[in-house]
């Protein structure tokens, strides 16, 4: 058996495909995701070390173990390789900043101001709620990248309103669902944070990168909701009885929103015109959130407590699991799995592009069993010696350092838009079942993403397609 599979595949092969396969099943066992990825990498050094060595004089002139031995002097300073390098980087400094940030808008009452008042000025149009929702949730992701505090709090708001005026289940889950990820695309978001570290390229590059990416998806979601809401005017039913809109709603409109607008100027403004870099904002940021629920007088020894306790929990799970999952990643490497998944991706197409593709269709499949922090961190860096090779005609307007790369992590930043509403580990799903009213199931809200997932993959072709939508304000910036 073993000389027949030899003859298609090489030990280091199976091993990579093993790893693999066995994090999945654990995943699907249930298992806490940093401790599959510990444990498959204790598993896979322990046959390496202890199974395999018996059997090199045997099976030399089958297989090839030049990669597969691991040496006890690299594990001694993997420790220090990999968690000094973690807290000792100053760019993921910025990573609790930006989740205390988020934590903290939440508990400001701000998003409730703008809520109420958006509804009277938008509530008397067909679609008026769907509208509102997908509004506060561009502006929450321009302030804040924490996904469930988004989707949570917009569904506890939006949703009762949603289903009082007879909106369709689906389109009004699939609404808040696809408004409240966006935090994760639009700057400033914690994911683009990670990429950067993974990928060693700015972070403001990335930040001012995407910005335009996500507008476009929060438009796209817009445009569908005016065209949905004529098409099928039962599903987003006008208001029975309306008294108008008045200059005192736009009046209350306008200040709920200036000060979330405020708080973007600070963080996006201060990055974009080199006053502070985005480690730097990220503080600015904290302080702005803190002041907007002083201002708003919710801020307290308990509401400080509650968000510094979130922030401390929500990063030490991504710690946790970056910990993890470079664990992994080095002990795939001494396979030599980096290698071999260069090797496979880069003779699938011939013509780069298509190679591309090829990368996101395999992130957009990993979405479905993944999630983005795991895939960030072990896919990213295999992927980015693929990209580098490649000769690809990204304008960079001689401003921007490997626009390429920057491009490339914004095409994958959208496509994991996806992950967060595919099931079945949709996070964002989830987090909105938590706090659905009575009657509305999972399978409503499985139906109510359809659409948005769609729209979300029209928005990474259109950036696929204009790349200088990702690479023209980096190049803005540094020109300035």
């Amino acid at each position: 058996m073993l000389e027949f599979i030899g003859q298609f595949l090489t030990l280091n092969e199976i091993a990579v495909m093993a790893m693999f396969g066995t994090f999945i099943w654990m995943l699907f066992r249930g298992i806490p995701v940093a401790m599959a990825l510990v444990g498959v990498s204790l598993v896979f050094v322990l046959i390496a070390e202890f199974f395999l060595d018996p059997f090199r004089g045997q099976l030399r002139d089958l297989i090839d173990f030049d990669r597969t031995g691991i040496e006890y002097q690299k594990l001694q300073a993997l420790s220090g390789r990999l968690f000094g390098n973690i807290v000792k980087n100053p760019v993921l400094v910025a990573l609790p900043m930006f989740i205390f940030m988020g934590l903290m808008l939440d508990q400001s009452g701000v998003a409730q101001r703008m809520m109420h008042s958006m509804q009277k000025l938008f509530g008397s149009l067909r679609g008026g709620l769907s509208l509102t929702v997908l509004l506060i949730g561009i502006i929450l992701a321009a302030s804040t990248g924490v996904i469930g505090a988004s989707v949570t709090l917009l569904g506890v708001m939006a949703l009762p309103a949603m289903m009082k005026q007879n909106y369709s289940k689906p389109i009004a889950t699939g609404t808040i669902a696809s408004a409240g990820t966006l935090g994760i695309l639009i700057p400033p978001s914690i994911m683009l944070v990670i990429m950067s570290d993974q990928l060693a390229i700015s972070l403001g590059d990335l930040f001012m990168g995407a910005l335009f990416p996500g507008l476009i998806l929060g438009a796209l979601y817009i445009v569908f909701i005016v065209i949905y809401g004529f098409i099928n005017p039962s599903a987003m039913p006008a208001p029975e009885k309306t008294d108008g809109v008045s200059w005192e709603d736009v009046k209350e409109v306008l200040l709920a929103v200036v000060p979330p607008m405020f708080l973007i100027l600070l963080v996006l403004g201060s990055i974009f015109a080199g006053f502070a870099t985005p480690t730097e904002a990220s503080g600015l940021g904290a302080m702005g959130a803190t002041l907007l629920a002083l201002f708003n007088r919710k801020l307290n020894w308990t509401v400080l407590r509650d968000v510094s306790r979130s922030t401390l929990n929500t990063a030490g799970y991504i710690v946790g699991i970056f910990l993890a999952a470079n664990f992994f990643a080095f002990v795939l490497r001494r396979y030599g799995g980096d290698e071999i998944v260069q090797h496979l991706v880069l003779s699938a197409f011939d013509d780069p592009y298509m190679t591309v593709l090829f990368i996101l269709f395999i992130v957009f499949l990993l979405g479905f069993l993944l999630d983005w922090i795991e895939i960030t961190i072990i896919i990213m860096p295999l992927m980015l010696p693929i990209i580098l090779s490649l000769d690809l005609a990204v304008p960079g307007f001689d401003q921007v350092r490997d626009p390429s790369v920057v491009w490339f992590a914004i095409l994958v930043a959208v496509t994991l838009q996806t992950s967060f509403l595919t099931p079945p580990v949709g996070f964002a799903l989830f987090y909105l079942k938590g706090v659905c009213p009575p009657g509305v199931t999972l399978g409503h809200i499985y139906k109510g993403i359809i659409p948005f997932v769609l729209l979300q993959l029209l928005g990474l072709f259109i950036v696929f397609e204009f790349p200088a939508l990702t690479t023209w304000l980096p190049s803005v910036a540094y020109g300035n």
